[in-house]
C-alpha cells in the first residue's frame, strides 16, 4: 500500500498524520509549539526548535501508526500563513521566525494607512496590509535592525522553510505567497513596483521561486530522514496554507451562479471565515488568494481573535480543563450575562492597536460568566467577519467548521444560535494534515486534481441546528458587543 504523510504547522501547535489514498487515517502527532514575546507586541518562534518539533511529530507519529517509512510515499506541509522566516546569505536561520499575528511593525502600516498605500496595492494584491504581512515586517526589520535586513539571503514563510529543513531546496507556495502584498494576482509573480511602492525594493532578489501546490519541490536530503525517520529521496509538494487546508477538506467548493453555497469557518488561534470562487469581483473588495485547484480564488476574512484567547485564560488557572469548562458554560443561560469580553489579546479586526477586555463586570458574576464571555467574544468577533462574507456569497445556506473549538459542542452550538445558519462539522480529526497529504496525492498522480480528490475523499459530517429560542437573544448581545468594540476604538485614535 501507499500512505502519504502530512504536516501542519499552526499557531500554537505542529501536527503530522498519516493516510491511505482514500484518505483513512492511520495516526496522527501533535506537539506544541512556544511563542517568543520578548517584547510588547513581538510574536517570534526559535527556528532551530521549530524544526526540532518538525523531527518529533514525524517520528512520532510514524512509530504511533506503524507504518513503515518506505510505503510512505509524499509528504506535504500545511502551515499558518504570513508571518517572515528569513535565511541568511548562508543559508542559515536569520534570528526567530516572526508570526503573523507579530505588531511591532504597527507604526509602520498605521503610516502606510495614512498615506493610502493600502489602496494603491489593492488593486494589483487583493490584499488589505496590517502588521502580519512579511512585507511590513520586511520594512521595520529594514529600519530597525540594518544588518539583519541587508544579510537576509532567502524570504520564506513557516511551511517554505520546514520544506527547506527537508529538502535543501528554496521555494516560496503559491497559495500562501499570493498573500505577501508582493505578488501580482494578474501575473502570478512577483513585483517589482509593489516592492519599491514599500520601500523594500532591495530585497525582492531573495525572494524564491514560486511553486504550485501539488509541486514536487524537492526530496528528503540524507540528514533529514536520519533525523525524521523517513527515506532519502521521499519526494515533498510544495504544500498549502492552512485556511486553504481546511477549506479543501470541510468540503466546500467553488461558487456556481445562482445555487446555493457553503462557507468555511475556522475557530482556531485565527478565526477565518472563507469561500471558493473562480473570479475576482471589481465592486467588492475582499481579500483574494491562490487556490490549491488552478484558476481559484479563496476569498476570505481573518484575525487572530479566536481560541487562542481562551488559551491565555486557562494559562492563569491551570487547573481549568476543557471538559471543565465546557461544563461551567454550559450551565449559565445562554447570552444573558451582562458580561462582555473583546478577544483582542492578540490582534484586532476593529483597527490597529484596538486592545483586549471585559466590560459589564459585577459582584455576582463568578468565573464561569468569564469563560461564557470569551467564548461569546469569540463567535462575535467571528460574525463581523461572516457578515462581510455574506455580502460576497448571499447564498450561503451552511457552515463548514473546523478547527479545535469545533469539537466543543457549546461552541459550536453558540455558532449556530447566533448566526441562525446550520452548522457542519466535517469528522476528520486534523484537517491541516490530511489536506496536506493531499498536496502529495495529487502531485504523485493518484487523483488528477483537487477537485476531483475532494469528491473522491469526502467524510461524514456532524450537523448542528440553530435553537431559535435563543437566536434573537444572542443577536441583541451581539449588538451591544459591537457598540462596546465601537466605543472603544475611540480610545485608540
Amino acid at each position: 500500500m501507499a500512505f502519504w504523510l502530512g504536516i501542519d504547522c499552526g499557531g500554537t501547535f505542529i501536527k503530522a498524520g498519516i493516510y491511505d489514498d482514500k484518505g483513512q487515517e492511520y495516526g496522527t502527532f501533535r506537539q506544541g509549539l512556544a511563542v517568543i514575546s520578548s517584547q510588547p507586541g513581538w510574536a517570534e518562534r526559535d527556528l532551530n526548535e521549530l524544526w526540532q518539533s518538525c523531527i518529533d511529530v514525524i517520528s512520532g507519529v510514524i512509530k504511533k501508526s506503524q507504518i513503515a517509512p518506505e510505503f510512505i510515499q509524499g509528504v506535504g506541509i500545511s502551515a499558518q500563513g504570513k508571518g517572515l522566516f528569513l535565511l541568511d546569505k548562508q543559508r542559515k536561520p536569520l534570528g526567530n521566525g516572526i508570526l503573523s499575528s507579530d505588531q511591532r511593525a504597527l507604526q509602520i502600516v498605521k503610516q502606510w494607512q495614512a498615506e493610502q498605500i493600502p489602496q494603491q496595492l489593492y488593486p494589483t494584491t487583493r490584499q488589505t496590509l496590517w502588521t502580519g504581512h512579511p512585507v511590513s515586517i520586511l520594512r521595520w526589520i529594514k529600519e530597525h535592525q540594518a544588518e539583519r535586513y541587508h544579510n537576509i539571503g532567502a524570504v520564506m514563510m513557516s511551511h517554505d522553510y520546514l520544506r527547506f529543513c527537508l529538502t535543501d531546496q528554496i521555494a516560496c507556495e503559491v497559495t500562501n505567497i499570493s498573500e505577501s502584498n508582493l505578488y501580482n494576482m494578474q501575473t502570478g509573480q512577483y513585483d517589482a513596483a509593489l516592492a519599491k511602492l514599500l520601500q523594500i525594493e532591495e530585497v525582492l532578489p531573495a525572494f524564491p521561486p514560486i511553486i504550485q501546490s501539488s509541486e514536487i519541490a524537492g526530496y528528503i536530503t540524507e540528514s533529514a530522514a536520519k533525523a525524521t525517520g523517513l527515506c532519502v529521496g521521499t519526494p515533498v509538494m510544495g504544500g498549502l496554507f492552512d485556511v486553504v487546508s481546511t477549506a479543501l477538506c470541510s468540503g466546500i467548493s467553488c461558487e456556481k451562479q445562482g445555487e446555493k453555497t457553503a462557507l468555511n469557518v475556522v475557530l482556531g488561534t485565527w478565526t477565518v471565515v472563507s469561500g471558493i470562487t473562480d473570479y475576482i469581483d471589481q465592486q467588492l473588495p475582499f481579500v483574494y488568494g491562490r487556490y490549491a485547484e488552478k484558476g481559484q480564488f479563496l476569498v476570505h476574512e481573518a484575525s487572530p481573535t479566536s481560541a487562542g484567547n481562551l488559551e491565555w485564560f486557562t494559562q492563569q488557572w491551570a487547573d481549568l480543563s476543557y471538559d471543565k469548562i465546557n461544563e461551567m458554560v454550559a450551565s449559565l443561560p445562554k447570552a444573558e450575562s451582562s458580561v462582555l469580553f473583546v478577544p483582542f489579546l492578540y490582534g484586532s479586526n476593529a483597527g490597529l492597536g484596538v486592545r483586549a477586555g471585559f466590560y459589564g463586570l459585577q459582584a455576582i458574576h463568578t468565573q464561569a460568566h468569564l469563560l461564557q464571555a470569551v467564548y461569546e467574544g469569540v463567535i462575535f468577533s467571528l460574525m463581523t467577519h461572516l457578515e462581510r462574507v455574506l455580502q460576497r456569497f448571499p447564498k450561503t445556506d451552511v457552515l463548514r467548521v473546523t478547527g479545535g473549538p469545533a469539537r466543543s459542542e457549546v461552541w459550536r452550538q453558540m455558532l449556530a444560535d447566533l448566526t441562525g445558519l446550520p452548522i457542519e462539522v466535517p469528522l476528520v480529526s486534523e484537517t491541516g494534515c490530511l489536506g496536506a497529504a493531499l498536496t502529495a496525492m495529487v502531485g504523485k498522480g493518484i487523483y488528477d486534481d483537487f477537485t476531483t480528490a475532494q469528491q473522491q475523499l469526502q467524510h461524514d459530517v456532524l450537523s448542528i441546528s440553530p435553537d431559535w429560542s435563543a437566536h434573537q437573544k444572542y443577536r441583541e448581545k451581539y449588538q451591544r458587543y459591537t457598540q462596546f468594540v465601537n466605543a472603544i476604538k475611540m480610545l485608540e485614535q
